[in-house]
């Protein structure tokens, strides 16, 4: 892994896009109940089936991290919990990178790090779906 710091700056790169979209995220499930607001919101896989889908729960979570309601977005989406954590930092990275020229360190990973990332990510998707399907239809093996 290669960590390279630029000089003070204030240039739009990819981390500061996924900033400002963590941010916009983040207001609108402050701000907006998006879940009441469109009447066919909703999961159609679990409507017809009962099984959820791989983002089920996202819109909870994100209102509930915008709410400050941590274990309660845990319980709708882990995986979604720890992302929606994540672009609420970068958020605020990137507010301070545009307020003070707040250099953003950049990260290279090598290819066998990649490689790493490649396999565990599926796997995290996996137990984290694991999870939500259990949740969502046996909740009684949870209590």
């Amino acid at each position: 892994m290669k960590v390279t710091i630029p000089a003070p700056n204030r240039r739009l790169g990819t981390f500061e896009w996924i900033g400002l979209v963590g941010l916009g995220g983040l207001l609108v499930g402050r701000y907006v109940p998006v879940a009441r607001l469109i009447p066919f919101w909703g999961c159609v896989l679990r409507e017809h089936t009962g099984w959820p889908c791989l983002g089920c729960g996202l819109t909870r979570v994100a209102d509930r991290v915008a709410h400050f309601n941590i274990p309660g977005a845990w319980e709708a989406n882990p995986l979604g919990t720890v992302f929606a954590l994540l672009f609420a930092a970068a958020a605020v990275v990137t507010l301070l990178h545009f307020l003070f020229a707040l250099p953003i360190p950049e990260v290279e990973l090598e290819e066998r790090e990649w490689r790493w990332v490649r396999i565990a990510f599926p796997l995290v998707l996996l137990v984290n779906y694991a999870y939500v399907v259990v949740h969502t239809r046996f909740p009684h093996l949870l209590a």
